[in-house]
C-alpha cells in the first residue's frame, strides 16, 4: 500500500532516463500528485486515517520531485539555444509549472504547504473544513491522468509515455476502489476513485486509438533513436 502509488513512475523515470527525452510525459501529472498528497498530510491532522496512507502520501511527494527533477535536467540539457530563465519569483503566469529551476518547483511546493498548514492549524476544528479539505485532496488525485490524457489528444500520440504506467495507474485504481467499496470508505473516496478507473481506461483507449502515430516534435528528435 505504502509503495504501490509510486510504482507506476520508476518505468516512466527510467523511460525519460533512457530517452534522454521528457516531452512524452506531461510535468502536470506531477503538479496534481504534489498538491493532492499536500493536502492528504494535512487531512490526517484533522481526520486520522491509516498510517500506511500517510506515509504513502510523503513517500509520493518525494518520488514527485525526483521526477520533476529529472524532467528540468533533461530539457535544460536538450535546450541548445535556450531562452531566458524562468523562475517561479517572476510569477509570470504565463510560465506556470514550466520554470527552468527545480528550486522553483520546491519554493512553490513550501508555499502551498505553508499556506495550506496556516489554514488547517487555524480551522482544524471545523468539520466542514475538514471534510472539504479531504474530499479536494481525493478529487485532485483523481484528476491525476487528465493532464496526462490532454496531452496524449493534443499530439494525437502517445509516444513516450510509459503505458506500462499507465497500466499500473489502472490496476491500482481498481483494486484501490475495490478495496474502498468492501470497506464501506466514506463516499468521496469510492466515488473519485471509480473517476480515476474511467480516465487510466480512456488513456489505454488512447494507446490503441494513436497506434503507430509519433508526436510531431518527437519523430524528428528521436528518429535515431528507433
Amino acid at each position: 500500500m505504502i509503495f504501490g502509488g509510486v510504482a507506476p513512475f520508476i518505468p516512466q523515470y527510467r523511460e525519460i532516463k533512457k530517452r534522454m527525452n521528457a516531452e512524452g510525459f506531461s510535468l502536470y501529472v506531477c503538479l496534481v500528485l504534489l498538491i493532492a498528497n499536500t493536502l492528504r498530510i494535512l487531512f490526517w491532522f484533522g481526520k486520522r486515517y491509516e498510517l500506511p496512507l500517510l506515509a504513502q502520501s510523503m513517500i509520493m511527494n518525494v518520488m514527485m520531485l525526483l521526477m520533476i527533477h529529472l524532467c528540468v535536467r533533461v530539457k535544460n540539457r536538450g535546450q541548445i539555444i535556450r531562452g531566458p530563465d524562468r523562475v517561479f519569483t517572476d510569477f509570470d503566469w504565463k510560465y506556470f509549472w514550466a520554470w527552468t529551476d527545480f528550486q522553483s518547483y520546491v519554493d512553490f511546493l513550501l508555499i502551498v504547504s505553508l499556506v495550506m498548514s496556516l489554514l488547517t492549524f487555524l480551522l482544524l476544528d471545523s468539520v466542514i473544513y475538514i471534510e472539504i479539505l479531504g474530499f479536494l485532496a481525493l478529487f485532485i488525485e483523481a484528476m491525476l491522468a487528465v493532464p496526462q490524457l490532454i496531452r496524449n489528444f493534443k499530439q494525437k500520440s502517445t509516444e513516450g509515455m510509459s503505458i506500462l504506467m499507465v497500466l499500473m495507474w489502472t490496476v491500482g485504481d481498481l483494486f484501490k476502489t475495490t478495496y474502498f467499496v468492501l470497506r464501506e470508505a466514506p463516499a468521496q473516496f469510492w466515488l473519485c476513485g471509480g473517476l480515476q478507473v474511467l480516465i487510466d481506461l480512456t488513456i489505454l483507449g488512447q494507446v490503441q486509438l494513436y497506434k503507430g502515430n509519433s508526436a510531431p516534435h518527437l519523430s524528428r528528435q528521436s528518429s535515431h533513436h528507433h
